[in-house]
């Protein structure tokens, strides 16, 4: 039986004539989305990130986002559903960012040796065997996968993210861990892990 919250919602009445008023330049439309949905999308970037100040940022350059762009926005879901998405592609580019700099600060550079040839060859290619392995995951399996391994949230901030349970988060990390596993086996030692 799918998850009832996963499943994507048709805009609401009330959303297509706040989206309406806004796309006609409508101050008190975005004030009121604005107030409405503020709180919310801060709670979502904190959980992400760790710390007020950056989630209270990305709230606010997504709301600045969704003025900008008002004329093209096409909801295909409820306004509070793009809003959150916007809000955890915006939260995860700067997850991303901060861990590029951390890995290329200029006192780290210098530390590393020089892998063998053979060996930055096996690790280009399992690089590259991991990222279409990950690629190929269902969505929703690689959302969790991703958010778990790469961006390490725990399953609680996952499920609040997703909006869905941390029972659904372990379901799908399982699906995720098993299929790449498979996916894997020649190049885990001995084919298996």
């Amino acid at each position: 039986m799918p998850d009832p919250v996963s499943q994507p919602r048709p805009a609401a009445p009330n959303d297509r004539v706040l989206l309406a008023r806004l796309r006609a330049g409508e101050q008190e439309a975005f004030e009121v989305i604005f107030r409405a949905h503020y709180a919310q999308l801060v709670g979502v970037a904190e959980a992400m990130l760790r710390a007020r100040a950056p989630a209270e940022d990305v709230a606010q350059d997504v709301m600045l986002e969704l003025w900008r762009r008002r004329e093209e926005i096409v909801l295909e879901t409820s306004l509070r559903a793009y809003l959150i998405r916007a809000t955890r592609n915006r939260a995860l580019n700067q997850i991303r960012h901060r861990r590029v700099a951390e890995r290329t600060r200029p006192e780290d550079l210098g530390r590393s040796t020089a892998p063998s040839a053979d060996q930055d060859f096996a690790e280009q290619e399992l690089g590259a065997a991991v990222k279409r392995a990950v690629g190929e995951l269902p969505e929703r399996c690689r959302e969790v996968f991703e958010l778990s391994r790469v961006h390490g949230l725990t399953y609680a901030e996952i499920a609040q993210v997703l909006s869905i349970s941390v029972k659904t988060v372990e379901t799908q990390m399982g699906k995720a861990l098993r299929v790449l596993r498979e996916r894997l086996s020649p190049w885990l030692s001995g084919g298996r892990t």
